[in-house]
C-alpha cells in the first residue's frame, strides 16, 4: 500500500571548499548509505566521491533544472528514497539552487536535514580580522548595473560586515564600484580558503583598487567590507537634518506610512529636541 511507505529525507551534505580533507567523517558515511546523491556539477563531485570510495549513484541538480529536477527528486523522496545534495563546494543552500530544492521539500513535508561542514563565508569572515558578531551576506552581486547599485548603495549604511564573492576577473570593477559608492573603508580579500595558495589581504578598499592595478587577481575571492561606524552615521544623520525644514523631515517619515504623531516622535529624536518644539515649528 502506497500510504504505509515511509517518506525519505533529503540530507544536506556540506563538503570541502579546496582541501578534500575537510569534510566529516558523518558526510562520508550519508553519501555512502543515500539511494541518491544530487550534485551541481556531476563532473567535479566525482572527483570527491572517487577519493573516499563512495559509489552511490549521481544525479545533475543545477541553475538551469532547479525547479523540474527538484520536483522529480521529490517523487522518488515520497517513494522512501534517501537523497543527499552536494554542491560543488561548501555548504549546500547558500548562494546556489539548493535553497528552491529545500523550500519545495517543506511544502511537501518532506523532512530536510543539513549535516555541517565547510562555507566559505565564515571561513572567510573568521580570519578577516574584522568584527565577527554581526555580518551580512551578500554572496555574488547581481549582474544587471543598475541592481548592483541598488545594492550597493543600500549597504552605504550598512553597521555590519559585509561579505560579498566574487570572480577573479570580475574583482577590479568590483572593487572600484565599492570605492565609488562605499567609500575608502578597510577590507579583507580572502582568496583560494583551504588551498595551498590561501591568502588574506587586508587593505582599504582604496590600496586594494591600487594593489590590483599592478596584479592580477587569481583564484576566487571573499570580500570582507568593514561596517560604518554606527556613532559617525548617527553623527551624519544628525547633520543631514540640519539642512531639511522640520516640515521637510516630517514629510520624509509621512511618505514612510507614519501617522502625524508618529512622524513627530521621529523627528523629535532625529534632531534631539521635543515633540512641543517641533508642533510650535509646524503650527
Amino acid at each position: 500500500m502506497t500510504g504505509d511507505i515511509k517518506q525519505g529525507i533529503l540530507y544536506l551534505c556540506a563538503t570541502p571548499i579546496g582541501n578534500l580533507s575537510d569534510i566529516t567523517r558523518r558526510v562520508i558515511d550519508t553519501l555512502r548509505e543515500v539511494d541518491i546523491i544530487a550534485a551541481e556539477d556531476t563532473r567535479n563531485s566525482k572527483k570527491l566521491l572517487n577519493h573516499y570510495d563512495i559509489n552511490t549513484p549521481l544525479t545533475s541538480y543545477h541553475e538551469h533544472n532547479r525547479y523540474d529536477k527538484a520536483a522529480e527528486l521529490i517523487v522518488k523522496l515520497k517513494e522512501g528514497k534517501n537523497i543527499a545534495l552536494i554542491t560543488d563546494a561548501g555548504t549546500p543552500g547558500i548562494s546556489d539552487p539548493g535553497e528552491v530544492f529545500v523550500k519545495m521539500c517543506m511544502d511537501e513535508g518532506i523532512r530536510v536535514t543539513s549535516l555541517p561542514g565547510a562555507c566559505a563565508l565564515i571561513t572567510a569572515l573568521t580570519m578577516s580580522g574584522l568584527k565577527t558578531r554581526r555580518f551580512c551576506f551578500e554572496a555574488f552581486l547581481p549582474a544587471d548595473k543598475k541592481e548592483r547599485r541598488e545594492i550597493l548603495k543600500e549597504l552605504t549604511t550598512e553597521t555590519r560586515t559585509i561579505i560579498i564573492y566574487e570572480a577573479p576577473h570580475h574583482l577590479k570593477k568590483t572593487l572600484g564600484e565599492l570605492g565609488e559608492i562605499l567609500g575608502n573603508r578597510r577590507i579583507s580579500l580572502c582568496r583560494e580558503l583551504t588551498k595551498q595558495f590561501e591568502e588574506v589581504l587586508s587593505f582599504t578598499i582604496d590600496e586594494a583598487i591600487e594593489y590590483y592595478s599592478g596584479n592580477e587577481p587569481r583564484g576566487e575571492y571573499v570580500l570582507c567590507i568593514e561596517g560604518r561606524d554606527r556613532q559617525e552615521l548617527e553623527a551624519e544623520e544628525i547633520r543631514s537634518w540640519q539642512d531639511i525644514t522640520i516640515k521637510e523631515h516630517m514629510k520624509l517619515y509621512e511618505d514612510k506610512g507614519l501617522d502625524r504623531k508618529e512622524a513627530m516622535k521621529a523627528v523629535a529624536v532625529d534632531r534631539g529636541i521635543s515633540k512641543r518644539e517641533v508642533y510650535n515649528e509646524l503650527i
